[in-house]
């Protein structure tokens, strides 16, 4: 089979894939999600009920047919962040892109869809299920970045012999730290026990708990950012008036993450 043969036939897929795509949509605007079965698509889109599930094995999938991009998104902007910047820097720049183009992928997605959603119990339950997988792969992936074999590593306040400050209560130097999170030099770290350079005072930074407990702070925001994109379209609001107020909330919400996490992950 020539290379010209294979390409004719992704693009017909692809274009199978639209169409059957573009029908689903229409007909859950027209009759709602939960009253359109697989064979009103198949019939609207004039293929086999098969072929539907063939290119969209669930129905949601139909739906939100962004949801690979958006599970992936969170983990994506991390990953490509530039050097110098952290993992909170990287998801706060690239909302703040995705605002400006008014990607859908964030929520831009117009009244009627937005509509559609919030109107279908089954769709709100694969949202959530999505949201949740889009906070395991940044998780997977900045455990994975900054753990490296599994072994601490970076600031992470072991001593030589292997024990870290946390656990023996000392500092580097043999020095009490103290349960008032004063630094070795008898300085105050802060309540939250973090040291000068803003790590958390005897946490690995290769701790695969505090990778997670990052990648949960970072998803939460996107959530309550997402929902509030929902909520303003769903009370008619323009793309230009929802993306002015999100970007002002997202500089708050992310403003407010920085003093804990912004020094996290730096590149």
């Amino acid at each position: 089979m020539s290379i010209d043969t294979l390409g004719l036939r992704e693009q017909k897929k692809r274009e199978t894939r639209q169409v059957i795509s573009d029908h689903a949509t229409q007909l859950f605007l027209e009759r709602g999600f939960d009253r359109t079965t697989i064979a009103d698509i198949a019939a609207a889109s004039r293929v086999a009920k098969m072929t539907v599930t063939n290119y969209f094995p669930r129905k949601e999938d139909l739906a939100l047919d962004h949801h690979e991009a958006f599970v992936a998104g969170l983990a994506d902007a991390v990953a490509r962040r530039p050097a110098g910047e952290s993992a909170l820097g990287a998801v706060r720049r690239t909302y703040e892109e995705a605002l400006e183009r008014r990607d859908p992928v964030i929520g831009f997605t117009g009244q009627d869809f937005a509509r559609m959603i919030a109107d279908s119990p089954t769709l709100i339950a694969r949202l959530r299920d999505l949201h949740d997988q889009r906070e395991e792969a940044l998780a997977v992936h900045l455990t994975t970045e900054t753990t490296g074999d599994g072994r601490s590593e970076g600031n992470a306040g072991e001593t030589r012999g292997g024990r870290t400050p946390e656990s023996t209560g000392e500092s580097g130097d043999g020095r009490t730290a103290g349960t008032a999170g004063e630094s070795g030099d008898g300085r105050t770290a802060g309540t939250a026990g973090e040291s000068g350079d803003g790590e958390p005072e005897g946490v690995a930074a290769g701790d695969p708990v505090v990778a997670r407990a990052v990648a949960a702070q970072l998803a939460a925001a996107d959530r309550l950012l997402f929902r509030e994109l929902q909520a303003r379209t769903l009370a008619g609001g323009s793309d230009d008036e929802i993306a002015a107020a999100l970007s002002v909330a997202a500089r708050r919400i992310f403003g407010l993450l920085e003093p804990a996490i912004g020094g996290y992950a730096v590149r």
